[in-house]
């Protein structure tokens, strides 16, 4: 213990999992050693920890001739003492209805009173009675030949059965044959070496809240394109108030990033991240004391060894999955190679996790911080400012040069545009100018009335002396701005006069 405790530090204990999952409580300060604890009832799970689901159909009425369209996946998925006791009654069947047909040739021609005549030719010889009759069609079925008895050329009623036989007898060995070798060679068994963690955890990675359990491969033969899913089965009712007892609900473990594509060399840890998409988004830890959910894990893949698909699965109910644990280590690098404990496959030690569900940690950061969302407004607007000056920018380059030249200095606009939107970040609007340039206009003596009123004159004379410079169409353009100018009413006239003299 002392030894786990340098290796992961003082704050994680160390806690052993049993498998039957029974959800023992632990004891409160108040009870004493002698007290037994009460095991929590076990539920009905819908998929069993082998992987088998715990599903009957019933009352099928018609619908079970639909087995029988299907005779070879049926025979297949019957268990092996059903196949067994129907390998040997067909064989036993066929045998004896072909003893018999063979015994009635015999029967019909008189050939059993007439066999030891010496002169008489039978229809097969020395067949005398129905065992002789049953070890001819077993010498001819197992082509063992032992020449004692055999087909003459007197019986055509014997040849055409004889052919019957060895086509018949071909169909019920490819038939009976291929079935147990299939049964036999099915990846079921391959999945006995895919392991699973007894429990899943909940505890922070990567500063997020995160769902995991741990999944192996007991074989050294790997399983190509191993892919795995996870399926969330929790009853609901909908808003029109529908009651559905087995939904499922898909659980992300890294399709976007390509983390459900296993390379299952060894242990790997499955991650589920609890988000806003998530399913477990409003999971606490107290709230799932109450919760009833089943997460049926799905892993699927290639047996590298025959090319046949396996299909591996379990299930964790909500007594199984444990909030505040994570998983020991259980790789370690030896000299040349890295080597597996799978003593410490289902071990789980205790980390500080909080208990509280993702969507309370968000509100409790946002309850801790208001002036979020004020600021990421302000950032906004900034933004939007800036991307307003630099499409002034661009318009100003497009510009002729002579109307470069006309303004004396080019990068005016830009100077005097990022001056206002520093000085007015908040500007309630009253009427089209802000309110803040309506104060500094008022004021008498102000540094940014003088600036303004500085590079209005730097711009008056140049603009003067060049009008007479300028092509006819602009010429046009600038007595159209004075015409304009001359609509204005009186006191916009006399604002402008007194901003510009």
């Amino acid at each position: 213990m002392s030894a786990l405790r340098r290796k992961f530090g003082d704050d994680y204990q160390v806690v052993t999992t049993s498998s039957s999952g029974s959800g023992l409580q632990p004891q409160g300060p108040g009870q004493g050693p002698q007290q037994q604890l009460v095991p929590k009832k076990k539920r009905q799970r819908f998929v069993d920890k082998n992987g088998r689901c715990n599903v009957q159909h019933g009352n099928l009425g018609s619908e079970t001739s639909r087995y029988l369209s299907d005779l070879f996946t049926t025979l297949v998925d019957l268990k092996w003492r059903w196949n067994l006791f129907i390998f040997i009654l067909t064989y036993t069947v066929a045998w004896l209805f072909m003893a018999s047909m063979w015994w009635v040739i015999a029967y019909t021609r008189g050939d059993l009173n007439k066999a030891h005549v010496g002169n008489y030719t039978p229809c097969v010889a020395n067949v005398y009675n129905f065992p002789s009759a049953f070890l001819f069609f077993i010498e001819t079925e197992a082509t063992i030949g032992y020449g004692y008895r055999y087909i003459t050329d007197k019986c055509p009623e014997g040849i055409i059965l004889f052919l019957f036989q060895s086509i018949l007898g071909s169909i019920v060995d490819a038939f009976l044959i291929g079935c147990m070798f299939i049964k036999m060679s099915q990846p079921k068994k391959r999945a006995e070496t895919l392991m699973f963690s007894e429990h899943a955890v909940i505890s922070m990675r990567d500063g997020k809240l995160t769902l995991m359990f741990r999944v192996g491969n007991l074989r050294n033969s790997h399983m190509v394109s191993a892919q795995i899913r996870c399926k969330l089965l929790k009853s609901r009712q909908t808003p029109e108030g529908e009651f559905l007892p087995l939904d499922q609900l898909e659980l992300d473990v890294g399709f976007s990033t390509g983390a459900d594509q296993l390379f299952l060399v060894s242990p790997l840890t499955i991650c589920h991240v609890i988000d806003a998409k998530s399913p477990f988004y409003d999971l606490s830890q107290r709230s799932m004391q109450s919760e009833q959910f089943e997460i049926v894990v799905i892993l699927e893949g290639i047996v590298e060894t025959t090319g046949m698909t396996c299909q591996a699965r379990t299930s964790y109910t909500e007594d199984e999955v444990l909030w505040g644990h994570r998983f020991f280590p259980v790789i370690s690098l030896e000299e040349g190679f890295f080597k597996v404990d799978y003593s410490q496959f289902h071990a789980t030690f205790e980390v500080p996790t909080p208990p509280y569900s993702v969507k309370e940690q968000e509100e409790m950061l946002l309850m801790s911080s208001p002036l979020i969302a004020p600021a990421i407004a302000n950032s906004k607007e900034r933004h939007n400012s800036v991307e307003c000056l630099d499409g002034l920018d661009d318009i100003s380059t497009k510009l002729p040069s002579k109307l470069q030249k006309i303004t004396g200095r080019e990068d005016f606009p830009k100077k005097l545009l990022r001056m206002s939107s520093t000085t007015s970040e908040k500007a309630y609007s009253l009427g089209d100018l802000p309110m803040k340039l309506q104060r500094i206009s008022s004021v008498p003596g102000n540094s940014e009335e003088k600036l303004v009123s500085k590079t209005t004159k730097m711009l008056s004379d140049p603009m003067s002396q060049s009008v007479a410079d300028l092509p006819p169409k602009l010429q046009k353009m600038a007595g159209g701005v004075s015409r304009m100018e001359g609509n204005l009413p009186a006191k916009l006239r006399k604002m402008n006069s007194d901003r510009f003299t």
